[in-house]
């Protein structure tokens, strides 16, 4: 009997502490399970298309194979996670997905954005970007001029092109992970060559020397008599989402300045990390 009963009494309720440690054993077991599932999702993000199988999961976890068995059911029941029939790997779900739709609307990106792109914009005394990447597209979420009285604006907010092509989407198909940038050349290419006859080999070329250097760079490429440059970042996940870029004309960029703007971007790109690393929320009625 709980606590020494005798036959017809009552149980003896549980000594407080007890009854305690209970609550935080369970606490902490839902808290376990909360950080598993958080840890799995992160993966699954990181994974992409491509998806992670079972038992690599489990050993990137440290969980048995068992366990990651009744997790990922889990995650799939609250849409959270989805299984390829075909390879029988795991990926994001669509409610990840949606949720992602919904903070959105809360976090700023381009807001949060603005004063780095500005500060790079005066620093570099030229034309900045932000750049983000859309599927097999990079695409211009933002600009800010700078002080110099020879402006070049080669795009406008909105304006869309195939990863490979201008410097941020060169930028950002430079960073993928191999089998992903070799599946994306595969696609746009053809669209590239089409469009504004640049052949294949020199797009992959470009790409290859922009994964080497980590700063793309094209000259007289997209726009006659202008020289870009483009570097990637990346979110808290390790995920390459965007490229933030510098335009001028030919004439002010010889190798000192490229160096100097180079160095510029770094430090761009790394306050674009902190300001993604760091969650800053816009508080909804502000």
């Amino acid at each position: 009997m709980t606590g020494g009963s005798k036959p017809g009494e009552l149980p003896t309720p549980l000594p407080r502490a007890e009854a305690g440690g209970g609550r935080r054993a369970g606490k902490e077991a839902r808290e376990g399970s909360l950080r598993r599932g958080a840890s799995v999702l992160r993966l699954l993000a990181t994974a992409g298309r491509r998806g992670m199988a079972l038992t690599d999961l489990a050993r990137a976890t440290g969980l048995p194979n068992s366990s990651m068995h009744r997790l990922l059911a889990q995650l799939q029941a609250e849409r959270l996670a989805m299984r390829i029939e075909d390879t029988r790997h795991y990926v994001i779900g669509p409610l990840a997905y949606e949720l992602g739709l919904a903070a959105a609307q809360q976090f700023d990106v381009r807001a949060q954005l603005r004063p780095t792109l500005e500060r790079l914009a005066q620093d570099a005394e030229e034309t900045s970007y932000l750049i983000l990447r859309s599927g097999e597209e990079a695409v211009c979420l933002d600009l800010a001029e700078g002080p110099t009285p020879l402006r070049v604006v080669t795009l406008q907010v909105g304006s869309r092109r195939p990863l490979g092509w201008g410097a941020g989407g060169l930028a950002i198909l430079s960073a993928l992970p191999e089998d992903e940038r070799r599946f994306i050349l595969g696609r746009v290419t053809s669209r590239i060559e089409r469009q504004w006859g640049f052949p294949a080999a020199l797009v992959e070329a470009s790409v290859a020397e922009a994964a080497r250097t980590g700063v793309a760079v094209i000259r007289n490429r997209v726009n006659p008599g202008v020289t870009a440059l483009g570097m990637p970042f990346l979110d808290s996940l390790g995920q390459v989402v965007g490229a933030v870029t510098l335009a001028a004309a030919n004439a002010r960029m010889g190798p000192e300045r490229l160096s100097r703007l180079t160095e510029l971007l770094t430090r761009g790109r790394q306050d674009i990390r902190k300001t993604l690393g760091a969650g800053q929320w816009l508080r909804l009625g502000d």
